[in-house]
């Protein structure tokens, strides 16, 4: 008889658990990459950085708020339907259950949607309005843009939540 741990077979929601938890960790890490780039191509200082803004920001919210939505999955050990995005907020949740309640971390997730940095990057524009261009230019302004900075926070601070959300699930 081999020495090794026995392992019991998982629930669906252990499954569905698993599932979006990997999902949510991938979505971070393609977010770093772009960040990592966006931070080698302003060091470079070859485009401006209002152009790096362009390119950059619409991907890397888009990775983070992926993350977000199948950490949400997770929290709530939840199936989604296979080839659709996940939900971009607590609000795009399927219904609970009767007789269930409403987790606090997603009284918390509601609470950073409405006011804090998570509502900041949900809300973020990724789009430059089309301002005027200057002679040669073909990048238009945007300086009410997110920066590399601010992307980088945003990023920092869905890692912590994450770390510290799956630190009490775990313990369940």
């Amino acid at each position: 008889m081999a020495g090794g741990p026995v392992r019991r077979p998982q629930s669906r929601a252990q499954e569905s658990m698993n599932a979006a938890r990997a999902n949510a960790n991938q979505a971070l890490y393609l977010a770093k990459i772009l960040l990592g780039a966006w931070r080698r191509d302003s060091d470079a200082a070859e485009v401006a950085d209002a152009t790096l803004r362009q390119a950059y920001l619409p991907a890397v919210r888009t990775h983070l708020v992926q993350a977000y939505g199948w950490f949400l999955l997770e929290v709530r050990g939840e199936d989604f339907p296979a080839g659709t995005a996940p939900p971009a907020g607590v609000a795009e949740l399927p219904e609970i259950s009767a007789g269930r309640a409403v987790a606090g971390e997603l009284r918390e997730f509601q609470q950073l949607e409405q006011d804090g940095w998570l509502a900041a990057l949900l809300a973020a524009s990724t789009s430059a309005a089309s301002g005027p261009r200057a002679p040669g230019n073909l990048a238009s302004p945007a300086p009410e843009l997110p920066d590399h900075a601010q992307a980088s926070a945003w990023a920092d601070s869905l890692e912590d939540l994450f770390g510290r959300m799956r630190d009490s699930l775990d313990e369940f």
